[in-house]
């Protein structure tokens, strides 16, 4: 019984993030590109020349790949640590210490597949206190396709 259970829950959620992925693929929402494009007044974004130059020089910045963990496993930007959008949250802090003492001014660089997911990652952070996030607004695959380092 547990095994048919077990099963039909694998079935389940398999069935589920295919069609969320595959909806995702399609296109964004324009209610989603709304809330991207309001946010974006709101948030520091750089582009990929200015994000390769954090890669290359971090200094105390932390980059943060806000992509799902399979996204992330696929492949990277080196120095990049994975953190989904949907758990900055409660994760960032094992990252800048607890909250009563984090380094709230700790420059912090968000990246994703194209930008709309690191936009929203940075709005939140500011809503939770920290003075310096940025949004990279870029393609992940053009980053890739014009030699930029990738970890796969």
């Amino acid at each position: 019984m547990n095994k048919t259970i077990l099963s039909q829950f694998t079935l389940a959620l398999t069935l589920t993030l295919s069609i969320s992925l595959s909806i995702f693929a399609q296109g964004t929402p324009p209610a989603v590109m709304q809330t991207v494009e309001a946010s974006q007044k709101h948030v520091r974004t750089i582009g990929m020349d200015e994000y390769r130059k954090r890669v290359e020089n971090p200094g105390s910045a932390l980059i943060i790949d806000v992509r799902e963990p399979q996204e992330f496993a696929a492949g990277h930007v080196p120095g990049a640590i994975n953190i989904p959008r949907g758990l900055i949250d409660s994760q960032i802090w094992n990252h800048v210490g607890a909250p009563e003492k984090a380094d709230m001014e700790r420059p912090i660089i968000l990246q994703c597949q194209s930008g709309k997911r690191a936009t929203l990652a940075a709005q939140r952070l500011g809503e939770l206190g920290f003075t310096q996030t940025t949004a990279v607004i870029m393609n992940l695959n053009d980053w890739q396709q014009t030699g930029n380092p990738f970890v796969k």
